[in-house]
């Protein structure tokens, strides 16, 4: 039997970076994964863990490819909070939403409601990953929520527990 086909993917600082052909581009116009830039798909790192777990994507370091441990190891080093923002990237994606950077509003991701793709509307909810056992300040909290009304959006934090499990909570504002 062949092996499964493979995006090849490099290593460039905070992202990982293929060409826009073939699988990727297949990829990304089905389910969003990656952005498209200069004629090349770049993905956050979580996302390539991901592609890289469901063996969609090979990471290349020279003509090596990069294993899983290393690659988490590597991008830990390089994310603050690595490991509770896949989390939260993986158990989004596996139920069916689309979730992307949303780093320029100030917040870890944007998530789109299922079916519905970035550039057909907007998303519904900033997310915000934490892990149980580091805990939340009441000033973070406050600054989450003022990201959210700001993007006129729904805040969505996501704990994630010792056992990697993720809980979610949505903020909402309301008036009396």
């Amino acid at each position: 039997m062949p092996a499964a086909k493979k995006i090849n993917a490099s290593i460039l600082g905070n992202t990982a970076i293929a060409d826009n052909k073939g699988l990727a581009n297949e990829i990304y116009s089905k389910s969003r994964f990656g952005e498209i830039k200069d004629n090349k798909i770049q993905y956050m790192l979580v996302e390539a863990l991901y592609l890289l777990e469901k063996k969609k994507l090979a990471i290349k370091e020279g003509k090596k490819s990069m294993k899983r441990d290393e690659f988490i190891k590597q991008s830990s080093k390089k994310e603050k909070n690595f490991w509770e923002r896949y989390v939260v990237f993986r158990d989004m994606r596996d139920r069916g939403y689309v979730i992307k950077t949303a780093l320029k509003f100030g917040a870890d991701f944007r998530v789109y409601d299922r079916g519905v793709k970035p550039g057909d509307d907007h998303a519904k909810w900033i997310l915000f990953p934490v892990s149980e056992s580091k805990g939340l300040t009441w000033h973070s909290f406050s600054a989450m929520n003022r990201v959210a009304h700001s993007t006129r959006k729904n805040l969505l934090v996501g704990i994630v527990d010792s056992e990697s499990d993720v809980t979610y909570y949505i903020i909402t504002w309301t008036k009396p």
